[in-house]
């Protein structure tokens, strides 16, 4: 009686325990929730990397409105006219200006270094900030082109209602500088926002370098190969709808779940981007498998 006492309570001992095939769930469980951390992590740093960029894109153009309206107040054909007060108040602003502009150099330089420390450098990148270099430059020079004639008292106030036509050729020079700034920074957006996209069947796609594959062998999209002329050029702004032409279609390019669907229209089958933002974070190239 007591030996299949003792052989029952065994057997409840060995069904409480965690199997072998447990622990090796929850292992891959836990690996694999590493590894979904890391990834968000990554997303995140790129996002706030690209937000810190476009904010410090838009500091820099208000920073060369305010030089105009500045400019606008100054006057080499008046000497020494001006109040103290006046001309106190100016080199304030210009003062102010100047720290601002040191400011944002200091923070796009910690930004390209952080940048180009990471992943998410490129191109683009490395164009749109060559250009933020040139137009802080830029208002340096101004800035000390003013800061010289406060300094020799060439300085007059204007009212808030001077016509226009009273400007001086200078004001009309910083006026151009200035939409040659906003156009410069529309052009940059512009270029932030191109994507890439390439429909076609597997042996299309492979004779253009754009996916490698054989026999026994899974297909592998190639990096930095691509024949961009087999690709079509886009705005991620605009870009929502895609007509696939096929009966069977799938995403080759990473893109995140949730951010596009493939549905049917007509008997064939489109691709609507339904998360433009998040769904071009991964890759500003599309990739479709058509067959």
């Amino acid at each position: 009686m007591n030996k299949i006492k003792y052989f029952v309570i065994a057997l409840v001992a060995m069904a409480m325990m965690p199997s072998c095939s447990d622990k090796a769930d929850q292992s891959q469980e836990a690996q694999q929730d590493s590894i979904n951390t890391e990834l968000n992590d990554s997303l995140a740093t790129a996002l706030a990397e690209k937000d810190s960029l476009m904010a410090l894109m838009n500091e820099i153009s208000d920073g060369m409105n305010q030089l105009k309206e500045l400019q606008d107040v100054v006057s080499v054909q008046n000497l020494g006219g001006e109040t103290p007060d006046r001309k106190a108040q100016l080199r304030n602003d210009m003062e102010l200006l100047q720290k601002s502009v040191a400011d944002r150099k200091k923070r796009l330089a910690d930004l390209e270094k952080r940048l180009k420390q990471s992943q998410n450098y490129n191109e683009e990148m490395r164009k749109t900030i060559e250009t933020m270099k040139q137009q802080l430059e830029n208002q340096q020079a101004t800035i000390d082109d003013l800061t010289k004639q406060l300094a020799q008292a060439h300085i007059v106030i204007n009212t808030l209602n001077t016509r226009v036509d009273s400007l001086n050729t200078v004001n009309n020079e910083v006026r151009e500088e200035t939409a040659r700034a906003k156009e410069e920074t529309t052009r940059v957006t512009n270029e932030m926002n191109v994507c890439y996209y390439a429909i076609g069947n597997k042996k299309e796609l492979k004779q253009n370098h754009i996916i490698e594959t054989g026999f026994l062998k899974k297909t592998k999209i190639m990096e930095g190969d691509y024949e961009k002329s087999y690709f079509t050029k886009a705005d991620k702004r605009t870009l929502s709808n895609i007509p696939l032409h096929s009966k069977k279609a799938k995403l080759l390019s990473k893109h995140p779940a949730g951010t596009y669907q493939i549905v049917d229209e007509g008997g064939t089958k489109s691709l609507h981007i339904t998360d433009p933002g998040r769904f071009w974070e991964l890759s500003n190239y599309l990739i479709v498998q058509i067959d």
